[in-house]
């Protein structure tokens, strides 16, 4: 998948509720201070293009999850990413942010101790990240658009066992959505520093040349039991699905994806093999 390699990437840390606790990393925001105690704690780049380190390799596929060579703990993290169009400031500066289109995404981490940021848990190569090939246009993001009756499920397959990953939730249940998640998006982007586990994310993309277009994936969802506790094997194979919860209810998506037949109208599927290095 080659779509967006003129795209910038980046993800939000901590706009799910209890997801950072579950996935260990409360820890490494001891540092952030936010107004909001319960919203998100900053944004993470995981590519930009053109840039001379490992967050300028192209790390998206819509069918394959790549092992790294280190050992270590690999998890999926199951959310939706939004396809969107940047406008600037003369300095600049993000003066707009415009989501055209949402799909299921994969942001699948290293569970590592003692990265100094975030990103050098999310970026360790080609195929380390996934985006649906089937993405959802967007009408209007605020409420009664079309995104207020989705939700999204996640599965592993391991063997012949199809076992629930993360909690079936609605796109609703985000700490930051529409309009709040937009206005929050612009003024941590325009004014977050290097500190922490965050990265000065408007000099990087200053450097690239202002991208016009991004990937924002906007927070993991909360895993089952087993999803917390389960880390990725070679021969697993991840599924994310995003739907439209007018059309389907969570049986016949599970029972779909046990027959390995997600298709449909509104439905969004990301299905990734995991493989070595």
């Amino acid at each position: 998948m080659n779509t967006y390699t003129n795209y910038c990437g980046f993800g939000v840390a901590g706009n799910f509720a209890l997801h950072l606790e579950q996935a260990g990393e409360v820890e490494d925001f001891k540092e952030i201070v936010t107004e909001d105690p319960n919203g998100p704690k900053g944004v993470f780049p995981f590519y930009i293009p053109g840039r001379q380190d490992f967050l300028g390799v192209y790390p998206i596929s819509a069918k394959t999850i790549r092992l790294p060579e280190e050992v270590c703990n690999v998890q999926p993290e199951p959310e939706v990413a939004l396809i969107c169009d940047l406008e600037y400031e003369a300095d600049g500066s993000v003066l707009q942010i415009t989501p055209r289109f949402f799909g299921a995404y994969n942001d699948c981490s290293l569970r590592k101790e003692g990265a100094p940021k975030i990103s050098f848990k999310k970026n360790w190569g080609e195929s380390s990240k996934g985006l649906s090939d089937t993405l959802i246009p967007i009408d209007r993001f605020e409420k009664g658009g079309v995104m207020d009756s989705y939700r999204i499920a996640s599965f592993l397959r391991r063997g012949g066992s199809l076992l629930r990953y993360g909690e079936d939730v609605e796109l609703l249940g985000y700490s930051y959505f529409y309009e709040k998640l937009l206005d929050w998006l612009k003024d941590q982007i325009n004014t977050q520093t290097d500190i922490g586990p965050l990265e000065p994310v408007s000099r990087y993309l200053k450097e690239a040349g202002l991208p016009k277009q991004a990937i924002i994936s906007i927070g993991a969802t909360r895993y089952t039991h087993l999803g917390e506790n389960h880390f990725l094997q070679e021969g697993d194979e991840v599924i994310v699905v995003v739907y439209d919860n007018n059309l389907y209810c969570m049986n016949p998506i599970l029972m779909m994806a046990n027959k390995g037949i997600l298709q449909g109208e509104g439905l969004s599927v990301l299905v990734q093999r995991v493989q070595r290095a």
